[in-house]
Order: structure tokens, then C-alpha cells, then sequence
């Protein structure tokens, strides 16, 4: 490589890591001016210690992690069955998982209130457990483009055909080739979808504020709209959390990539 090239390689990557970095220094830098004359983790203790953020926070990784369940139950064997049986379906299957990038979230959230609403013939806004159920469909649906891609792309490093093929000589059913043949060998493109799934649900606000859920996205909002210094910390830990999962995620598929070779 030219050193003219080398050169403008890194200015460009500077460039790039200012645009994220600088902004995001100077929010943990107005994070730390809560008390008056001196840097402190005063509002980082605030929010710690803060009830709401507690409950907020347990409830959206209950759902989190809820939703990572019922998301991976749900594609795993959608995609495991298009590869091996349905492979002329791929393109309406892919184009189905895309669309909650297309449709915004609160257009899917009207909808969902709309079909199972208090008024409506299956309601489910009627008490928390079942809105409950809802806001986890509604994450769902969200996550799948992550999910579904994520799970797709591990599915397609393997030889799926042979593997079946030779779980079922040995007498092998369905259920069995899924959760001891196909799960095992896909399990660092679960766990990539999977990390995605939490770090976008942690932050979701829109589906959870319009079902009334005690979620953390709303909280965040809250936060964000009455206090100065306790929404910096919240946002910092927000971006933690996420690249923290992106962080995993490079981890757990650089090891899958090491234990392949």
C-alpha cells in the first residue's frame, strides 16, 4: 500500500471515530458535573439507586430475554426448513423479515392495539400479563430482521442436507435433529442474534410507551424530559450495553470461526 493511500486510510478512520467518540466524551463528561465544582459519579449513583430505573430495567431484561426465546424457537426452525425443503420460498421468506424495517414501530404497534385491543373479539390489553404477551410479540417482530438474518447466515456454513440426512439413518425425528443437531451447530449465530435482540428491546420506546408497559425505553424518556445530569449517565449506559453486545458478538463468531479451523 502507498503511504499516500496508508495515510489517507487513517484519516478517514479518524475522521469516523471523532464523529461517534467526541460527542459521546463530552456527554460522559456532563454526566460527571452533577455536583458543583468537581467531576463525580453522582449522577451515575442517582440513577443506581433510583426504584423506577430498578424496575424498569429488571422488567425490559425479563422481556428481553423472553423475546430471544420465542425469536429463536420461531426462526430456527422457519429457516432450518426453508433450507432444506423449501428453498424456492427464500426470497418471500427474506422479504417478509424485512419488513419491520420498512413499517415503522408505531404503525405495527396501532396495529396490534387495533386487532387485540379492549374492544376487539381476542382482547389482550385487558390486564398486564396478556399486554405483557403482546409488547413480547411486538419485540418479536422487531428483532426478526437480526434474528432471522443472523440465524440464516449460520445455517448456510453448514452442510445442512448431510446433516439431517445422516441423523436420520440413526433414527433421529424432527425434534430431535433440531435441538441436538442443527441448534448446536448454529449456536454462535443465536447468540449474535440473540445479543442484537437484547440490545435493541432494551432500548425500544415506542411499543412499549403505547401499551403502557414499565419498560426501560420509556423510562429513559422520562428521565430525559424532567432531569439535566441523570439523562447523560442513562445514555452512557445505554451505549455500553449495546457494544458490549456487539462486543460478544465479535467474540463468541470469532470463536466459532477458530473452532471450525
Amino acid at each position: 500500500m502507498k503511504p499516500t493511500s496508508r495515510l489517507g486510510a487513517w484519516i478517514a478512520i479518524g475522521i469516523g471515530a471523532s464523529y461517534f467518540l467526541i460527542p459521546l466524551l463530552a456527554t460522559f463528561e456532563f454526566s460527571l458535573r452533577m455536583l458543583r465544582g468537581e467531576y463525580s459519579f453522582e449522577a451515575y449513583r442517582v440513577v443506581f439507586g433510583d426504584p423506577q430505573f430498578q424496575a424498569t430495567f429488571g422488567y425490559s431484561i425479563v422481556m428481553a430475554l423472553v423475546t430471544i426465546v420465542v425469536g429463536v424457537l420461531l426462526v430456527v426452525p422457519t429457516a432450518y426448513w426453508v433450507q432444506l425443503r423449501l428453498p424456492k420460498l427464500r426470497p418471500l421468506v427474506e422479504f417478509i423479515t424485512l419488513l419491520p424495517l420498512v413499517i415503522p414501530a408505531i404503525v405495527i404497534v396501532f396495529g396490534y392495539l387495533r386487532i387485540f385491543g379492549s374492544n376487539s373479539w381476542i382482547p389482550l390489553t385487558g390486564n398486564e400479563r396478556a399486554t405483557d404477551f403482546l409488547l413480547v410479540c411486538s419485540y418479536v417482530t422487531l428483532s426478526l430482521p437480526y434474528m432471522y438474518r443472523s440465524i440464516d447466515t449460520g445455517l448456510r456454513t453448514i452442510d445442512v442436507r448431510t446433516l439431517t440426512e445422516a441423523a436420520e439413518v440413526l433414527g433421529a425425528g424432527t425434534f430431535t435433529i433440531l435441538f441436538k443437531v442443527i441448534f448446536p451447530n448454529v449456536r454462535s449465530a443465536i447468540l449474535s442474534g440473540a445479543f442484537l435482540t437484547f440490545a435493541v428491546v432494551i432500548g425500544e420506546f415506542t411499543m412499549a410507551s403505547l401499551l403502557n408497559r414499565p419498560a426501560f425505553g420509556p423510562y429513559l424518556q422520562l428521565v430525559g424530559a424532567n432531569k439535566a445530569y441523570e439523562p447523560s449517565a442513562l445514555a452512557i449506559m445505554a451505549f455500553l450495553i449495546t457494544w458490549a453486545s456487539m462486543g460478544l458478538i465479535q467474540v463468541f463468531g470469532r470463536n466459532a470461526k477458530n473452532a471450525k479451523q
